[in-house]
């Protein structure tokens, strides 16, 4: 069974994304680094799911569900320029950054509406290699005060990522039957945009 796993988005990477018109696309390209500042995608594999998080005035919002198909980049990466591939239509996902390696993705589209609620925030839990879970800190009243335990590239529980998913199901995207159906139950890809 696919694993999923949660990354943050800050807002300079939301920022250029909809400076570049990228609100309704579908990312392809994804960058896997190794500072804090763009994390290692580390124990993703092929099939596995990353929700792309963003954080704004203590809402928590999912950008965007991305299937990993391939994880390790390609040929296209080894012998393509950069402008050949599609990767610099979403360099700021972290084209620049400390080591980045791109990671191929199908990605639900880019949206900034689909806020994760504070009942929701509060049960949603990530597991660590060890079989430890952990729950988001710093929630108040259904808020989140600090993005600090966001920030990096965690495995969630089966659990809460079929609640992200259901969550993005339920989103006006879903609705549109552009969210595709997450872990539980979903087709083996996502549908591409007109299928």
């Amino acid at each position: 069974m696919p694993d999923a796993f949660t990354v943050l988005w800050t807002h300079d990477t939301c920022r250029a994304l909809r400076r570049a018109g990228r609100v309704g696309q579908r990312p392809t390209v994804a960058y896997s680094g190794i500072h804090g500042s763009l994390p290692p995608w580390s124990g993703a594999s092929a099939g596995d799911e990353v929700y792309a998080l963003h954080v704004n005035r203590c809402e928590v919002f999912v950008v965007s569900r991305m299937r990993l198909t391939d994880p390790a980049g390609g040929d296209c990466c080894a012998t393509t320029p950069a402008g050949g591939t599609g990767h610099d239509d979403w360099w700021m996902l972290g084209a620049g950054g400390c080591g980045a390696t791109p990671v191929h993705v199908d990605g639900t589209p880019v949206d900034f509406d689909t806020r994760v609620p504070g009942e929701l925030l509060e049960r949603l839990t990530w597991r660590n290699q060890r079989g430890r879970t952990r729950g988001l800190k710093y929630v108040v009243d259904g808020r989140l005060e600090h993005s600090v335990s966001l920030q990096g590239f965690y495995r969630l529980t089966p659990g809460s990522a079929d609640e992200l998913a259901a969550l993005l199901a339920a989103s006006p995207a879903g609705r549109n039957g552009r969210a595709g159906k997450g872990l539980a139950g979903r087709a083996s890809a996502v549908p591409r945009s007109g299928a």
